[in-house]
C-alpha cells in the first residue's frame, strides 16, 4: 500500500492547531508601590547637604566625649616604671595573661603608653607600647573632631572616608601585633 497523500497534506500548519501553542492570557497584577524606608531619626531641620541626624549627632558626641574622657584619665595616671600595669592606677586588676603565662599581652602597657603620651614623652610611649602610642595619637585628634562633629550636626572638615578609616584601623593593629611579637621574641 503506498501513501496517495500529498506530501503538503502531512506538513504540520500550525494555523489548524492555534490554541495548541497559544498560552493563555493571564491578566497583569497591578501591585502597590513598595512603602518608604522609616527614617532611623527625625531629621535636623530638614537634613540638608551634611546635616546629621540626631541619633548620629548623639554617637558621635558620646564617641568623641569617651575618646577625650579617656585622654584626662591618662594624663591623671602616673606612669607605671615598668612600662606595664598603669592601669592597676584605676583599681583594676593585674593582666591575666601576664600573671598566668607569665608573657605580657598585645594589649599591655597600653594604659601607660597614653599617660606618657599625655605628658609628650613619645619615646617612653612607644617604649611601653607602640599600638597604644599610635591610639593615643588617634584618640587626641579624632576625639576632639567627633565630639565638635556630632555637637554642631554636621562632618567638621568633611565626613570620613571609610577607606583611610580601614587603612588607618588596620595599620594600629599590624603595629601592636609586630610590637607584641617583638616582646616576645625578646622576652620583654
Amino acid at each position: 500500500m503506498t501513501n496517495d497523500l500529498p506530501i503538503r497534506h502531512l506538513a504540520f500548519d500550525i494555523r489548524h492547531f492555534p490554541s495548541l501553542f497559544l498560552l493563555p492570557e493571564i491578566p497583569a497584577v497591578d501591585y502597590p508601590p513598595a512603602p518608604a524606608a522609616p527614617a532611623l531619626g527625625p531629621p535636623l531641620r530638614g537634613v540638608r547637604g551634611g546635616e546629621l541626624r540626631v541619633w548620629q549627632r548623639l554617637v558621635l558626641a558620646l564617641a568623641g566625649a569617651g575618646l577625650v574622657g579617656l585622654l584626662a584619665t591618662a594624663a591623671c595616671l602616673t606612669p607605671s616604671s615598668r612600662g606595664y600595669g598603669t592601669h592597676q592606677g584605676l583599681g583594676l586588676p593585674p593582666c591575666t595573661i601576664l600573671q598566668t603565662f607569665g608573657i605580657r599581652c598585645p594589649s599591655c602597657g597600653m594604659t601607660t603608653s597614653w599617660a606618657h603620651m599625655t605628658r609628650g614623652q613619645v619615646g617612653q610611649a612607644v617604649r611601653a607600647n607602640a599600638g597604644g602610642a599610635l591610639l593615643a595619637i588617634l584618640a587626641a585628634t579624632v576625639g576632639p573632631w567627633i565630639l565638635a562633629s556630632g555637637l554642631a550636626g554636621r562632618w567638621l572638615g568633611g565626613e570620613p572616608r571609610e577607606s583611610i578609616t580601614i587603612l588607618v584601623g588596620l595599620a594600629v593593629v599590624v603595629t601592636t601585633l609586630i610590637d607584641w611579637s617583638v616582646r616576645l621574641s625578646w622576652g620583654t
